[in-house]
């Protein structure tokens, strides 16, 4: 088993920053891509971005540009930079692990990002 726990969430203005950070735990020695997606309400839950092990990044249209993700395999931990914050990125945001032998999908519970206006 693998237990993804995020942190940083929380309330900013608009055009503020968070940064979010998620530590992997338990089973981690066969860690592949990483990743953030979020979900706002009523919505599907969407990727924001992902990371590969060695470190190789793709984003989502809507974070280009405004979110960096990173990664210490050292630490197990992927983070999340996010600047430029706008109403539109309220959501959970949720840690994504796939394991890959056994292979396995593994998510975090989630930490809220409200932007006011």
């Amino acid at each position: 088993q693998v237990q993804l726990l995020e942190s940083g969430g929380g309330l900013v203005q608009t055009g503020g920053s968070l940064r979010l950070s998620c530590a992997a735990s338990g089973s981690i020695r066969n860690l592949g891509n990483m990743a953030w997606y979020r979900q706002a309400p009523g919505k599907q839950r969407d990727l924001v971005a992902t990371i590969t092990r060695d470190g190789r990044t793709t984003y989502a249209d809507s974070g280009k540009g405004r979110f960096t993700i990173s990664r210490d395999n050292a630490k197990n931990m992927v983070t999340l930079q996010m600047n430029s914050l706008n109403p539109e990125d309220t959501a959970v945001y949720y840690c994504y692990a796939r394991r890959l032998f056994p292979p396995q999908d593994y998510w975090g519970q989630g930490t809220q990002v409200t932007v006011s206006s």
